[in-house]
Formats: C-alpha cells, sequence, structure tokens
C-alpha cells in the first residue's frame, strides 16, 4: 500500500490554535463534578460555591496564657498603685486556647502578673474589653462564603475547610490525558533497552507525564505503537473511551509514515495542523467525541513547546483553572541570534548576573536537543515579525529555576574544554554549591563576552606564532585596558582524533590533503581552528584542499562523535575527547588553555571558590586522570610572554 505524504502549508499563530480548540469542545459535557474528602482536596478546583457550617473559633477563647477578667474590674489599676484581684471572685487562670470563663471578658498576660499569695494576685495597668481575646467567629463565620468557585484548593485552604466543618467537598474531576507514543525506531524505555542505530529510546512520555501531573492532570501512556494505521487507530479509540485528552507523540509532520493526521480525521476532525513557532510547527489539534486530540511533534524540544503553548492552556481552561506564569526577567543577550519571519521562535537561554545585569546565552537551537532544556535557565520568545535579535538587545526572559538559583550561577563563556565539565561538577558537589553554565562560541567569542561585560569568565587558548605566546598578545588587541586575571586551568594535548586502530593510517597534518580523508573541523573563532590553520600554513596546504574543512561543530567532543559514528575520518581535538569515546589520537601539539576573569570578579565568592578548587591537588588530580593534561601550571596567574612556562 502507497501512503501520500500529509503536506500543510498554513500555520497560524499558538492563540488562535488555543481558540480554535476551546471553541470546538464542550467543557461543561467534557469535565465532571465529583465528591471528594476535604482532607485530600489540596491541588483540586471546586466545582461550586462552599460556605462554613461552623464558626471558628465557635467560642470566645483566650489568645494568651494569663488571667481571664472582666475588663472593668481592672480600670483602676495604675503604676506605682497595684490593684488586688481575687481567685474565682475577680480572675480565672487561663492558657492559650481555653473558653473564656463566664462573665470574663479579657485576658491579662502572665508576665504582667504579680502573684501575691495562692489567692491573690497583683495587677499595674488596666485592660480593656476583650484584650487578647479571640472572639466567636473571628476567623469563619458559619453560613459566610469560605471558597469561591473555580478555586485551586491551598494547603491552607485544606485547614479551613476542616476548621469550617467541611468534611466533603464537589470538585471538577481532574483531566485526564493519554499519552500514545509511535514509531518503528522509538524502543519501550520501561524494557531498558539498548538502541542500535537508527532507534531512539521513548522518553518524550515521561517529560509530558511529569509535565501533565505538575498541572494536576492525570497522566496515563501505552506502549510505543508501530507505524501501521490500524494499530494506531485502535490505540487512539482505546484512549478515547476514558481520557478527556489523547496526545499522540510522534507521526504529526508530513513523512510517508506520519499517520497521525489521517488517524484523527478517523475518529474526528482536525482542528489546526502546523502552529507558527520554532520549535513546534507540526503540531496538531483534533477533536473526537467532544474531546482534544493533540499530534505531537517526536522531536523532544518541538514536543515540549506542544505540550507548554498548546495542552497546557488546554488542559487549565478543561479544569478551570489559571495554567499560570513563569516568573520572568529581562536579560541582555550576549551574542546575535537571526530567526526566521513569521514564526514566533523560542529561544533557551543559559542566564547568569554579571555585575548589576542579567545576562544570557542562547544554546543549540536544535528542535531534538532536549538537554538544551537540561542546561537552560531561561526560555525567551522572538516574536514572529522579528529577523532576530542582536547581541546587546533586552529581551524578557521566562525563567525554568529559581530567581535564587541563577544568583549562584557562574558564567563562563568561550571555547570548550573537557575540564569544564568536571569543575562543573565539582562546583555543585561543595557544601555550598555553585553552577557553572558554560557556553562554547569559540575563544574569540570569550573575549567578546568578556568585553561586552556579559560573563565572569572566559575559556581561551588562543596561540600567536610570532611571539609563541599564548592569549596575551589577543588580549592586547581586542580587550585593551581591560583588566583580567589570566589563570592557567591546564595544558592539554591537541592532536588529530582518528578511528580505533586508525584505519586510514593518519600520521599528521599533511595527510589532510588526501582526497581520501574527510576532516571535521571547529567553528570559527575557536582556539583549536586558529591551531589548526597555524599547523596549515605551516605544511603549505590550501584550507579549501581540505576536504570537510568548513564543516563545524562547537565542542571537542562533538568532533569526536563525528569520528566515531563514521561521518569523518578525522578532526583535530584533545586527547580526553579521544580518549572518552574510545578513539585513536596523533599529537600535534602541547597548549595553555587558561581562564580569562576580569579583575573585578576576583573578590567575588563564587570566583574565589573557583579558584580555590582550581587549586586544590584533589582537583588537579582528577584532571590529570581524564587523560591528556598536565597541570604544573594549573592555578597559577599567567604572565606575557611565559608560553607554556
Amino acid at each position: 500500500m502507497t501512503f501520500q505524504r500529509s503536506i500543510y502549508l498554513t500555520t497560524i499563530p499558538i492563540p488562535e490554535a488555543v481558540a480554535a480548540a476551546k471553541e470546538a469542545l464542550d467543557r461543561e459535557r467534557l469535565i465532571r463534578r465529583e465528591v471528594i474528602p476535604s482532607h485530600e482536596a489540596l491541588g483540586r478546583v471546586t466545582a461550586g460555591p462552599i460556605f462554613s457550617r461552623y464558626s471558628s473559633p465557635t467560642f470566645h477563647s483566650a489568645a494568651m496564657d494569663g488571667v481571664a477578667v472582666n475588663a472593668e474590674t481592672s480600670f483602676t489599676a495604675r503604676e506605682g498603685r497595684p490593684l488586688e484581684l481575687k481567685l474565682e471572685t475577680d480572675y480565672r487562670p487561663v492558657n492559650t486556647g481555653h473558653a473564656m470563663p463566664e462573665g470574663t471578658n479579657a485576658v491579662i498576660m502572665i508576665e504582667q502578673v504579680v502573684q501575691v499569695d495562692d489567692r491573690t494576685i497583683a495587677i499595674e495597668a488596666p485592660t480593656f474589653p476583650w484584650q487578647h481575646v479571640r472572639r466567636i467567629g473571628e476567623d469563619i463565620v458559619a453560613t459566610e462564603l469560605l471558597l469561591p468557585q473555580n478555586h485551586r484548593i491551598t494547603p491552607f485552604d485544606v485547614g479551613a475547610l476542616l476548621s469550617a466543618g467541611i468534611w466533603e467537598v464537589e470538585v471538577w474531576e481532574r483531566v485526564r490525558i493519554a499519552f500514545i507514543p509511535t514509531g518503528d525506531e522509538v524502543l519501550d524505555f520501561t524494557t531498558r533497552p539498548e538502541p542500535r542505530p537508527g532507534q531512539v529510546v521513548e522518553s518524550n512520555s515521561q517529560v509530558f507525564k511529569a509535565l501533565g501531573e505538575s498541572w494536576g492532570c492525570v497522566v496515563s501512556r501505552t506502549p510505543p505503537v508501530r507505524d501501521e494505521l490500524d494499530a494506531l487507530t485502535k490505540a487512539v479509540g482505546k484512549a478515547l473511551e476514558d481520557a478527556h485528552i489523547v496526545v499522540i507523540g510522534a507521526g504529526s509532520s508530513a513523512g510517508t509514515k506520519d499517520f497521525t493526521r489521517t488517524v484523527m480525521e478517523t475518529h474526528g476532525r482536525i482542528l489546526v495542523h502546523g502552529i507558527a513557532a520554532m520549535p513546534g510547527k507540526p503540531s496538531l489539534l483534533g477533536e473526537a467525541g467532544g474531546k482534544l486530540l493533540v499530534g505531537a511533534p517526536g522531536y523532544p524540544v518541538s514536543a515540549v513547546i506542544c505540550f507548554e503553548e498548546l495542552v497546557r492552556p488546554l488542559a487549565a481552561w478543561m479544569g478551570r483553572h489559571d495554567p499560570g506564569t513563569r516568573p520572568k526577567v529581562q536579560v541582555e543577550l550576549t551574542r546575535k541570534t537571526p530567526s526566521k519571519l513569521g514564526v514566533q521562535e523560542f529561544m533557551r537561554l543559559a542566564i547568569g548576573r554579571v555585575g548589576a545585569k542579567w545576562v544570557a546565552t542562547p544554546l543549540a537551537r536544535g528542535a531534538g536537543m532536549i538537554t538544551t532544556l537540561t542546561k537552560a535557565q531561561g526560555i525567551a520568545r522572538i516574536p514572529m515579525h522579528s529577523e532576530g535579535v542582536e547581541a546587546g538587545a533586552l529581551l524578557e526572559a521566562e525563567l525554568l529555576v529559581l530567581e535564587a538559583e541563577m544568583e549562584r550561577t557562574i558564567v563562563c563563556v568561550g571555547s570548550h574544554d573537557n575540564t569544564l565539565d568536571l569543575l562543573t561538577n565539582e562546583l555543585m558537589g561543595l557544601a555550598e554549591p555553585f553552577r557553572l553554565t558554560s557556553t562554547h562560541v569559540g575563544s574569540m567569542g570569550g573575549l567578546t563576552a568578556l568585553r561586552n561585560g556579559a560573563a565572569h569568565l572566559a575559556g581561551c587558548h588562543l596561540f600567536d606564532p610570532e611571539t609563541a605566546d599564548y592569549n596575551f598578545p589577543f588580549l592586547d588587541k581586542y580587550l585593551p585596558g581591560l583588566d583580567l586575571l589570566v589563570i592557567n586551568l591546564a595544558i592539554r594535548h591537541q592532536g588529530l582524533i582518528t578511528a580505533k586502530g586508525n584505519p586510514k593510517g593518519i600520521r599528521g597534518v599533511e595527510d589532510l590533503a588526501r582526497p581520501d580523508l574527510t576532516f571535521i573541523n571547529r567553528q570559527r573563532g575557536a582556539g583549536t581552528r586558529i591551531l589548526l590553520d597555524h599547523h596549515l600554513k605551516q605544511a603549505d596546504i590550501a584550507p579549501d584542499s581540505v576536504k570537510g574543512y568548513d564543516k563545524e561543530e562547537y565542542t571537542h567532543m562533538a568532533v569526536a562523535v563525528n569520528v566515531l559514528s563514521g561521518a569523518a575520518d578525522c578532526g583535530l581535538g584533545i586527547f580526553a575527547a579521544a580518549k572518552a569515546l574510545n578513539l585513536d589520537f596523533v599529537p600535534l601539539a602541547r597548549e595553555r588553555y587558561d581562564l580569562l576573569i576580569p579583575r573585578q570578579f576576583a573578590d567575588d565568592p563564587k570566583i574565589a571558590t573557583i579558584l580555590k578548587l582550581i587549586r586544590s591537588e584533589a582537583l588537579q588530580a582528577k584532571i590529570r586522570d581524564l587523560g591528556g593534561y598536565d597541570t604544573d601550571l594549573t592555578g597559577k596567574e599567567m604572565t606575557p610572554e611565559l608560553g607554556l612556562g
């Protein structure tokens, strides 16, 4: 059987997509009422007004430890002219919460009472009616409105309900969502599989389950369904028997095995196919029997945008509660970011406070890169009508972490090195942890960030052939007048990373001109790229004669992965990356990898902690254990013309 591609040409803005779904659904019929015990009602939404049965307190009670009196009997008391009161006749001892004895209307604190004898006390100040007394109904009055309809019950509301004698409450049933993963290549994570080439472990359902449960929904998941029309049709039909929302994971795009649209049309109708957003464009919304159908993209970040921007507001609307908003801060962007006209782009950001401002560096933009969300502190939206934002632009960012956590974030922008990952982990293991966010834009990108006041530190390993020195010639040229600490992190070994066993027999840079070799390069501005160009020039090899010179990656590990996967025969990188992936390594040079730190941050506790850690023998031993590193200069302040020491 031949299947046609389902082409979608018209995308609509997210608010219009949500509005279309609301218009098509009858939530009055869809979401029912139920009665549950009050003490189990946390997070539920009231289906009608709730009126108190009891007052609270139900009696006049003492608000302090002391003695209960009729206030009028104390009016003659004065400092220096104490008034004596008799037990039972003039006063009664009470503790906080005790019912007020008949005939009393005030409490004198025990600290203001002088015990004369067993039955006599003296006071030197008068009291007034109802002083230190909780009167009947002070908190809750019987029959008054306690909670309105469509109110989400808080922990404090639970206490109020019980105090008011409300043992059961009528609430809206929780929105039930079923998630159906699809795809021949998708493996069920519950079986703990080992994926082969072309296979992926299913995880989107668990991201969605965690999100849905945080919204107060009940989320179920089926095992992955193969790319078979009949099987998927049956799975969706079964899910519709109970769920209010059925989410089909993957299959929403235009591939020949993307059956989501066909299945949705079999059970109901399509409302939206394609939203003006990136990632998330292929999202689908439909209706079947008054219930919501959702086609979520397969790429993780696209799926998250679908979940958060479409499913979350619709689930909240069904459940009669506010979907809520994340806290926001204004951030300054560290680098120019282009964007496509006509779509709203969701840009993941690494955020930290540098000086008096929040700075944000865009993370990788791939829709399949779930780690960009694990590393992000916030998300900014680039409007549909914009072609991008310039470096230094101010944006509003929605926070994914607490602001207090960002205050403890160290912003590192510059060259990538595996020691930064080691440093990140060690910092989080401290009794007072700090978070290191490392954005890999190359050594020159790090200098730009420092010049713009957008980083606490930058990783840098720029070699100057004329002086045979590292970093300082570039600092003089690009950052004149900026007072910097230059602290060595390690001397590292750079070379050509090759497949295990070096099957192509690569011996050095001179081999890169061979037509049978495919190379993978680092991005422009990276110190490794500058080192490569220096050695190519020494070998009299033109860059355009190197097959793959124009193919770029942003980290040493990414270069190593290209070699491991066979996408390239070799690439220039550090020994530690080759060792980590069990690849071979042809040594080329030793180089100095330094951290550049504006001296104004030297006394900042975050930077002081990093320096103390770097100078510890324990961390230096772990650096050496990575392989391909020397720590003779680690932690020392560098000076011009020191070279490799």
